[in-house]
């Protein structure tokens, strides 16, 4: 098994090569509208938008960077296949201009660009991200009526274009069982709210370069992936930034292809890349370590499971995770334009499971960088 992640550097507006119909998943967050760390990135894209903010029309100024946007999102429609689902990660904007306090709705802007072209809005995710810093809450304190609610959350919008995805062959079927989850994963996934995923990063990247990209958790893009796609799928990110989906792609057996217009970002995402598969295999590790712990206690709780998986020998709650395969990224190669890079993976669980299952070492030991969270 092998799988390729691909960037290419360039707008998101013009995805010249990736091919029409190709794309089964998009895990991605683009700049948001009226958030001021991105007026510079809309700016460069559309001079009227600077002349907008510069005269404290806001309104003015979000229409604009969503016309931006709409062009990302016609050429996403373009290459999804049919079935395939998009998850944009987009939060809201609170801002002053002129004066005056109000919200931007990026997320409904958004949706309602992907229903103008048909999409189907499936059920969204709000994901928490709580602060506890004393000067969080907006506007008069303890005065009516010049006080604000706090913004703690961002949306994951969820869409999928056409009618859902079908499985046909025996081989599809197959692959589709070893894409499988956990059961206690799926409980805590397919919840409406993710208090569980923290906005800190994954540690593969510098401090600055993080700030200057926002890149979203890679336990964030992780999940996703592994809810949305089956093994071998194409993922796309119109936004890669510094990497992190196509590198939580690679770690779930995915191929992948991102689209960044900063030319300095490509370099640090092909970097991030290249160093991702030790610790995409410690990431799968803990990930069979937890369920391993979650087994035993459910074990010693209500007595033994039904099941067990086919490959690891652990018992799981359904017959759908007895074929769950976490394959282990044996070694990483670039091609020959330098643009891409080819993932190879064991077939079978190789020491992935006689290393780290017979070994005693908890969840906690495995290295922050990738340590996933929650479940």
């Amino acid at each position: 098994m092998q799988t390729t992640a691909k960037l290419i550097c360039g707008p998101a507006q013009s995805m010249a090569g990736i091919a029409d119909e190709s794309v089964d998943l998009i895990v991605t967050s683009p700049p948001y509208p009226m958030v001021e760390m991105w007026d510079g990135i809309f700016a460069l894209q559309d001079g009227r938008i600077g002349k907008q903010l510069s005269c404290g029309n806001g309104r003015a100024a979000f229409a604009l960077m969503h016309e931006l946007l709409d062009a990302v999102w016609m050429q996403c429609s373009r290459v999804m296949k049919s079935g395939a689902i998009a998850c944009v990660n987009i939060g809201d904007a609170t801002r002053t201009m002129d004066g005056d306090f109000q919200l931007y709705s990026n997320h409904s802007r958004i949706l309602s660009s992907f229903l103008d072209q048909g999409f189907a809005a499936l059920p969204d995710i709000l994901w928490r991200k709580q602060t506890n810093a004393p000067n969080k809450f907006m506007g008069s304190g303890m005065l009516p009526v010049g006080a604000y609610v706090t913004y703690e959350h961002e949306y994951i919008l969820v869409l999928r274009k056409g009618r859902r995805r079908t499985f046909t062959t025996a081989a599809e079927k197959a692959n589709r069982r070893e894409s499988a989850f956990f059961w206690e994963e799926r409980n805590v996934w397919f919840s409406d709210v993710w208090f569980d995923v923290k906005g800190a990063s994954q540690g593969l990247v510098d401090a600055p370069t993080r700030e200057r990209s926002a890149a979203f958790p890679f336990e964030l893009a992780y999940r996703l992936i592994c809810m949305f796609s089956v093994k071998g799928d194409l993922v796309l990110d119109p936004f890669a930034g510094t990497g992190t989906t196509l590198a939580a792609a690679l770690t779930a057996g995915r191929n992948s292809v991102g689209m960044e217009i900063d030319n300095t970002l490509v370099r640090v995402a092909r970097d991030l890349l290249r160093s991702t598969p030790p610790a995409a295999n410690e990431y799968n590790r803990a990930r069979l370590a937890r369920h391993r712990e979650w087994a035993a206690a459910r074990t010693a709780e209500n007595g033994p499971l039904k099941y067990a998986n086919r490959h690891y020998g652990f018992p799981v709650m359904t017959a759908q995770e007895q074929d769950l395969l976490l394959n282990e990224v044996t070694g990483i190669a670039g091609e020959a334009d330098g643009m891409a890079l080819v993932a190879q993976y064991s077939a079978e669980p190789n020491g992935m499971v006689g290393e780290f299952l017979s070994a005693d070492r908890t969840v906690g030991e495995v290295p922050q960088m990738l340590l996933p969270i929650g479940c």
